[in-house]
Protein backbone atom coordinates (compact mmCIF):
# COMPACT_ATOMS: atom_id res chain seq x y z
CA UNK A 1 0.00 0.00 0.00
CA UNK A 2 1.54 3.34 -1.11
CA UNK A 3 1.18 6.72 1.23
CA UNK A 4 -1.75 8.11 1.87
CA UNK A 5 -1.49 11.90 1.00
CA UNK A 6 -4.62 13.17 3.42
CA UNK A 7 -2.23 12.45 6.62
CA UNK A 8 -0.63 15.48 5.21
CA UNK A 9 -1.20 19.04 6.80
CA UNK A 10 -0.85 22.06 4.58
CA UNK A 11 2.36 22.97 5.41
CA UNK A 12 3.62 19.38 4.51
CA UNK A 13 1.74 19.69 1.29
CA UNK A 14 3.85 22.68 0.48
CA UNK A 15 7.03 20.81 1.33
CA UNK A 16 5.84 18.24 -1.21
CA UNK A 17 5.60 20.25 -4.13
CA UNK A 18 8.41 22.29 -3.21
CA UNK A 19 10.27 19.15 -3.30
CA UNK A 20 8.95 18.39 -7.15
CA UNK A 21 10.34 21.86 -8.26
CA UNK A 22 6.77 22.81 -7.87
CA UNK A 23 5.19 26.57 -7.63
CA UNK A 24 4.07 26.72 -4.27
CA UNK A 25 0.44 28.06 -5.65
CA UNK A 26 0.72 24.09 -6.55
CA UNK A 27 0.62 23.58 -2.42
CA UNK A 28 -3.50 25.25 -2.28
CA UNK A 29 -4.72 23.70 -5.39
CA UNK A 30 -3.49 20.21 -4.13
CA UNK A 31 -4.89 21.01 -0.35
CA UNK A 32 -8.43 22.22 -1.51
CA UNK A 33 -8.73 19.18 -3.93
CA UNK A 34 -8.15 16.63 -1.28
CA UNK A 35 -10.24 18.49 1.06
CA UNK A 36 -13.03 18.47 -1.34
CA UNK A 37 -12.87 14.50 -1.29
CA UNK A 38 -11.39 14.61 -4.78
CA UNK A 39 -8.61 11.68 -5.90
CA UNK A 40 -5.39 13.00 -6.79
CA UNK A 41 -6.07 11.92 -10.38
CA UNK A 42 -8.71 14.74 -10.45
CA UNK A 43 -7.22 17.75 -8.97
CA UNK A 44 -5.91 20.13 -12.23
CA UNK A 45 -2.42 20.38 -10.98
CA UNK A 46 0.46 19.96 -13.37
CA UNK A 47 1.04 16.53 -14.92
CA UNK A 48 3.95 16.25 -13.94
CA UNK A 49 3.19 16.61 -10.23
CA UNK A 50 -0.01 14.54 -10.98
CA UNK A 51 2.42 11.61 -12.19
CA UNK A 52 4.58 11.87 -9.35
CA UNK A 53 2.36 12.42 -6.56
CA UNK A 54 0.74 8.69 -8.30
CA UNK A 55 3.64 6.81 -7.71
CA UNK A 56 4.02 7.33 -4.10
CA UNK A 57 0.78 8.21 -3.16
CA UNK A 58 -3.04 6.48 -3.17
CA UNK A 59 -4.96 8.03 -5.56
CA UNK A 60 -7.88 6.83 -3.64
CA UNK A 61 -7.40 5.91 -0.16
CA UNK A 62 -11.54 5.44 1.34
CA UNK A 63 -13.84 5.11 -1.11
CA UNK A 64 -17.58 4.30 -0.94
CA UNK A 65 -18.59 1.17 -1.51
CA UNK A 66 -22.43 1.08 -0.37
CA UNK A 67 -24.42 3.41 1.47
CA UNK A 68 -27.14 1.66 3.37
CA UNK A 69 -30.16 4.33 4.12
CA UNK A 70 -32.58 3.37 7.24
CA UNK A 71 -36.33 3.83 7.61
CA UNK A 72 -35.43 7.43 9.70
CA UNK A 73 -33.09 8.52 6.71
CA UNK A 74 -29.92 7.37 8.41
CA UNK A 75 -27.34 6.34 6.41
CA UNK A 76 -24.70 4.09 7.05
CA UNK A 77 -21.71 3.79 5.20
CA UNK A 78 -19.44 0.40 3.93
CA UNK A 79 -15.86 2.31 2.60
CA UNK A 80 -12.96 0.26 1.03
CA UNK A 81 -9.74 1.52 1.98
CA UNK A 82 -6.85 0.68 -0.87
CA UNK A 83 -5.69 -2.24 0.70
CA UNK A 84 -9.13 -4.12 0.08
CA UNK A 85 -10.42 -3.82 3.60
CA UNK A 86 -13.50 -2.28 4.82
CA UNK A 87 -14.60 0.07 7.39
CA UNK A 88 -18.05 1.51 8.30
CA UNK A 89 -19.63 4.77 9.56
CA UNK A 90 -23.06 5.94 9.90
CA UNK A 91 -24.62 10.23 8.97
CA UNK A 92 -26.93 10.98 11.53
CA UNK A 93 -29.65 14.23 10.39
CA UNK A 94 -30.18 16.71 12.97
CA UNK A 95 -31.86 19.76 12.80
CA UNK A 96 -28.55 21.52 14.33
CA UNK A 97 -26.49 19.91 10.92
CA UNK A 98 -25.62 16.29 9.88
CA UNK A 99 -23.65 14.37 12.06
CA UNK A 100 -20.81 11.77 10.59
CA UNK A 101 -19.82 8.81 12.80
CA UNK A 102 -16.26 7.57 11.68
CA UNK A 103 -13.82 4.34 12.28
CA UNK A 104 -9.99 4.50 13.42
CA UNK A 105 -9.65 0.75 13.11
CA UNK A 106 -10.17 -1.80 10.55
CA UNK A 107 -11.86 -3.86 13.73
CA UNK A 108 -11.03 -4.05 17.43
CA UNK A 109 -9.17 -5.70 20.30
CA UNK A 110 -10.99 -4.16 23.16
CA UNK A 111 -13.34 -7.45 23.20
CA UNK A 112 -16.53 -5.44 24.57
CA UNK A 113 -19.18 -8.00 24.02
CA UNK A 114 -21.90 -5.59 23.27
CA UNK A 115 -20.15 -4.96 20.28
CA UNK A 116 -19.27 -6.38 16.70
CA UNK A 117 -16.43 -4.78 15.84
CA UNK A 118 -14.62 -6.78 18.04
CA UNK A 119 -15.58 -9.78 16.73
CA UNK A 120 -12.75 -10.06 14.43
CA UNK A 121 -9.94 -9.17 16.35
CA UNK A 122 -7.82 -6.08 15.23
CA UNK A 123 -6.60 -6.10 11.31
CA UNK A 124 -4.89 -2.73 11.46
CA UNK A 125 -4.99 0.92 12.54
CA UNK A 126 -5.97 3.57 10.25
CA UNK A 127 -4.29 6.48 9.10
CA UNK A 128 -5.16 9.93 9.42
CA UNK A 129 -6.02 10.08 6.13
CA UNK A 130 -7.80 7.64 5.98
CA UNK A 131 -9.97 8.85 9.02
CA UNK A 132 -10.24 11.99 7.89
CA UNK A 133 -11.39 10.75 4.03
CA UNK A 134 -14.27 8.99 5.24
CA UNK A 135 -15.83 12.65 6.07
CA UNK A 136 -14.51 14.31 2.97
CA UNK A 137 -15.79 11.56 0.85
CA UNK A 138 -18.95 11.32 2.35
CA UNK A 139 -18.83 15.56 2.16
CA UNK A 140 -18.72 15.41 -1.23
CA UNK A 141 -21.56 12.76 -2.31
CA UNK A 142 -23.68 15.43 0.06
CA UNK A 143 -22.67 18.59 -2.37
CA UNK A 144 -20.54 20.15 0.67
CA UNK A 145 -18.03 21.99 0.10
CA UNK A 146 -15.46 23.83 3.14
CA UNK A 147 -15.88 25.26 6.13
CA UNK A 148 -18.92 27.04 6.39
CA UNK A 149 -20.31 24.72 3.31
CA UNK A 150 -19.70 21.77 4.48
CA UNK A 151 -22.64 18.87 4.48
CA UNK A 152 -20.97 16.88 7.08
CA UNK A 153 -20.97 19.86 10.20
CA UNK A 154 -20.20 16.88 13.56
CA UNK A 155 -18.11 14.34 13.94
CA UNK A 156 -18.04 11.56 16.40
CA UNK A 157 -15.15 8.91 16.50
CA UNK A 158 -17.50 6.19 17.60
CA UNK A 159 -16.90 4.06 14.91
CA UNK A 160 -15.20 0.60 14.86
CA UNK A 161 -11.53 0.77 16.55
CA UNK A 162 -10.92 2.10 20.21
CA UNK A 163 -9.71 6.21 19.21
CA UNK A 164 -6.51 6.01 21.65
CA UNK A 165 -5.85 2.67 20.96
CA UNK A 166 -4.69 3.96 17.55
CA UNK A 167 -3.24 7.52 19.73
CA UNK A 168 -1.02 9.26 17.17
CA UNK A 169 -2.91 8.38 14.41
CA UNK A 170 -6.17 9.57 15.93
CA UNK A 171 -4.51 13.00 17.20
CA UNK A 172 -3.15 13.98 13.98
CA UNK A 173 -6.79 13.68 11.90
CA UNK A 174 -7.73 15.60 15.00
CA UNK A 175 -5.20 18.53 14.12
CA UNK A 176 -6.02 18.05 10.30
CA UNK A 177 -9.67 18.25 10.92
CA UNK A 178 -9.66 21.08 12.73
CA UNK A 179 -7.08 22.90 11.25
CA UNK A 180 -8.43 26.08 9.79
CA UNK A 181 -6.81 24.97 6.18
CA UNK A 182 -8.36 22.37 5.74
CA UNK A 183 -12.34 21.47 6.38
CA UNK A 184 -12.09 23.18 9.66
CA UNK A 185 -14.75 21.63 11.64
CA UNK A 186 -14.36 23.04 15.34
CA UNK A 187 -12.87 20.34 18.62
CA UNK A 188 -16.16 21.51 20.14
CA UNK A 189 -18.14 19.44 17.30
CA UNK A 190 -16.32 16.44 17.66
CA UNK A 191 -16.81 13.85 20.28
CA UNK A 192 -14.22 11.12 20.90
CA UNK A 193 -15.75 7.69 22.52
CA UNK A 194 -13.02 5.85 24.63
CA UNK A 195 -13.47 2.33 26.47
CA UNK A 196 -11.16 3.96 29.38
CA UNK A 197 -7.94 3.94 28.37
CA UNK A 198 -6.92 5.95 31.01
CA UNK A 199 -3.56 6.64 30.38
CA UNK A 200 -4.21 7.70 27.15
CA UNK A 201 -7.13 9.62 28.35
CA UNK A 202 -4.64 11.98 30.72
CA UNK A 203 -1.86 12.23 27.78
CA UNK A 204 -4.91 13.76 25.47
CA UNK A 205 -5.65 16.39 28.02
CA UNK A 206 -1.99 17.50 27.43
CA UNK A 207 -3.22 17.90 23.84
CA UNK A 208 -4.82 21.42 23.58
CA UNK A 209 -7.62 19.44 22.07
CA UNK A 210 -10.90 21.17 23.87
CA UNK A 211 -13.35 18.41 22.38
CA UNK A 212 -15.94 16.21 23.49
CA UNK A 213 -14.71 13.48 25.58
CA UNK A 214 -17.11 10.30 25.82
CA UNK A 215 -16.28 7.28 28.22
CA UNK A 216 -17.67 3.86 27.84
CA UNK A 217 -18.55 3.18 31.73
CA UNK A 218 -21.86 0.52 31.40
CA UNK A 219 -21.57 -0.50 34.90
CA UNK A 220 -21.17 0.54 38.08
CA UNK A 221 -17.94 -1.82 39.95
CA UNK A 222 -15.25 -2.85 38.33
CA UNK A 223 -16.72 -6.77 38.37
CA UNK A 224 -19.55 -6.27 36.41
CA UNK A 225 -17.81 -3.84 34.14
CA UNK A 226 -14.71 -6.73 33.89
CA UNK A 227 -17.55 -9.30 32.47
CA UNK A 228 -18.82 -7.21 29.32
CA UNK A 229 -15.74 -5.17 28.79
CA UNK A 230 -12.25 -6.74 29.00
CA UNK A 231 -10.48 -3.45 29.02
CA UNK A 232 -11.69 -3.31 33.16
CA UNK A 233 -8.96 -5.49 33.91
CA UNK A 234 -6.87 -3.04 32.96
CA UNK A 235 -8.02 0.24 34.13
CA UNK A 236 -10.14 0.70 37.23
CA UNK A 237 -13.63 2.92 37.67
CA UNK A 238 -12.01 5.04 40.19
CA UNK A 239 -8.76 5.61 37.50
CA UNK A 240 -11.14 6.29 34.69
CA UNK A 241 -13.10 9.12 36.92
CA UNK A 242 -9.53 10.31 37.81
CA UNK A 243 -8.83 10.66 34.24
CA UNK A 244 -11.92 12.51 33.43
CA UNK A 245 -11.63 15.17 36.16
CA UNK A 246 -8.11 15.88 34.81
CA UNK A 247 -9.69 15.93 31.37
CA UNK A 248 -11.47 18.64 32.96
CA UNK A 249 -9.21 20.73 34.63
CA UNK A 250 -7.22 20.74 31.37
CA UNK A 251 -9.82 21.74 29.21
CA UNK A 252 -12.95 22.98 31.24
CA UNK A 253 -15.16 20.51 29.33
CA UNK A 254 -17.98 18.38 30.69
CA UNK A 255 -17.43 14.72 29.87
CA UNK A 256 -20.19 11.82 29.06
CA UNK A 257 -20.55 8.66 30.46
CA UNK A 258 -22.79 5.92 27.86
CA UNK A 259 -24.48 3.55 29.59
CA UNK A 260 -25.53 0.61 27.79
CA UNK A 261 -28.96 -0.73 29.55
CA UNK A 262 -28.44 -4.72 29.39
CA UNK A 263 -31.25 -6.88 30.81
CA UNK A 264 -30.70 -8.69 33.91
CA UNK A 265 -27.06 -6.89 33.98
CA UNK A 266 -26.91 -3.16 35.08
CA UNK A 267 -30.50 -1.46 34.05
CA UNK A 268 -32.42 -1.95 36.93
CA UNK A 269 -33.39 0.90 39.88
CA UNK A 270 -30.41 -0.25 42.15
CA UNK A 271 -27.99 0.08 39.21
CA UNK A 272 -29.33 3.45 38.96
CA UNK A 273 -29.04 4.60 42.62
CA UNK A 274 -25.39 2.94 42.72
CA UNK A 275 -24.56 5.49 39.22
CA UNK A 276 -25.61 8.33 40.66
CA UNK A 277 -24.45 8.14 44.09
CA UNK A 278 -20.66 6.94 41.90
CA UNK A 279 -21.25 10.11 39.39
CA UNK A 280 -23.04 13.12 42.21
CA UNK A 281 -21.42 16.07 41.86
CA UNK A 282 -19.17 15.10 38.78
CA UNK A 283 -19.37 17.97 35.82
CA UNK A 284 -20.65 15.52 34.17
CA UNK A 285 -23.34 14.00 31.73
CA UNK A 286 -24.88 10.14 31.50
CA UNK A 287 -25.88 9.29 27.57
CA UNK A 288 -28.35 6.04 28.04
CA UNK A 289 -28.40 3.88 25.09
CA UNK A 290 -30.26 1.12 24.37
CA UNK A 291 -28.25 -1.97 23.27
CA UNK A 292 -28.75 -3.06 19.81
CA UNK A 293 -28.29 -7.00 19.58
CA UNK A 294 -25.44 -8.59 18.27
CA UNK A 295 -26.10 -12.04 16.92
CA UNK A 296 -22.92 -13.51 17.93
CA UNK A 297 -23.64 -12.50 21.66
CA UNK A 298 -26.35 -13.36 24.32
CA UNK A 299 -26.77 -9.65 25.86
CA UNK A 300 -30.49 -8.44 25.28
CA UNK A 301 -31.21 -4.98 25.64
CA UNK A 302 -33.85 -3.66 28.54
CA UNK A 303 -37.04 -3.05 27.33
CA UNK A 304 -38.51 0.59 26.42
CA UNK A 305 -40.51 0.72 30.26
CA UNK A 306 -37.05 -0.39 32.19
CA UNK A 307 -35.20 2.37 30.20
CA UNK A 308 -37.56 5.19 30.63
CA UNK A 309 -37.34 4.46 34.34
CA UNK A 310 -33.54 4.20 34.71
CA UNK A 311 -33.83 7.64 33.15
CA UNK A 312 -36.32 9.25 35.42
CA UNK A 313 -34.40 7.58 38.59
CA UNK A 314 -31.23 9.27 37.35
CA UNK A 315 -32.94 12.51 36.87
CA UNK A 316 -34.46 12.28 40.39
CA UNK A 317 -30.83 12.03 42.15
CA UNK A 318 -29.85 15.40 39.99
CA UNK A 319 -27.85 13.60 37.50
CA UNK A 320 -27.78 14.98 34.19
CA UNK A 321 -28.97 12.43 31.46
CA UNK A 322 -30.76 10.93 28.50
CA UNK A 323 -32.06 8.77 26.47
CA UNK A 324 -30.39 7.91 22.67
CA UNK A 325 -32.43 8.04 20.32
CA UNK A 326 -32.43 4.78 18.43
CA UNK A 327 -31.69 5.38 14.68
CA UNK A 328 -30.78 3.15 11.84
CA UNK A 329 -31.31 0.28 14.16
CA UNK A 330 -33.10 -1.66 10.81
CA UNK A 331 -29.40 -1.45 8.90
CA UNK A 332 -27.25 -2.98 11.53
CA UNK A 333 -26.80 0.04 14.69
CA UNK A 334 -24.06 -1.55 16.28
CA UNK A 335 -20.62 -0.52 15.44
CA UNK A 336 -19.23 -3.98 13.40
CA UNK A 337 -22.15 -4.88 12.22
CA UNK A 338 -22.59 -3.67 9.13
CA UNK A 339 -19.01 -4.91 8.02
CA UNK A 340 -19.65 -8.18 9.67
CA UNK A 341 -22.65 -8.82 7.39
CA UNK A 342 -20.96 -8.21 4.33
CA UNK A 343 -17.87 -9.90 5.07
CA UNK A 344 -20.02 -13.12 5.96
CA UNK A 345 -22.68 -12.89 3.11
CA UNK A 346 -21.25 -10.41 0.12
CA UNK A 347 -24.00 -7.87 0.99
CA UNK A 348 -26.07 -6.51 4.00
CA UNK A 349 -29.42 -4.98 3.70
CA UNK A 350 -31.00 -2.92 1.07
CA UNK A 351 -28.09 -1.30 -0.45
CA UNK A 352 -27.52 1.50 -3.05
CA UNK A 353 -23.92 0.37 -4.91
CA UNK A 354 -21.64 3.22 -5.41
CA UNK A 355 -19.98 3.92 -9.57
Amino acid sequence: MKQVLQDKTQAELAEVVARAGEKSFRARQLGEGLIHGKRISEIPVSADLRARLLEEYEDEPVRIERVFTAKDGTQKFLFALADGNLIEGVLMKYKYGNTQCVSTQVGCRMGCKFCASTLGGLVRNLTAGEILGQILVVNRLLGGGLKDKRAVTNVVLMGSGEPFDNYDNVVRFLRNVTDGDGIGISARNISLSTCGLADRMRTFAEEGIPLNLTVSLHAVTDAERARTMPVANAFSIAEILDACAFYFQKTGRRYIFEYSLIAGENADLVHADALAQLLRGRPCHVNLIRLNAVKERSLRAADEANAQAFLKRLLSHGISATLRRSMGSDIGGACGQLRASYLENGKGNEAEPMS
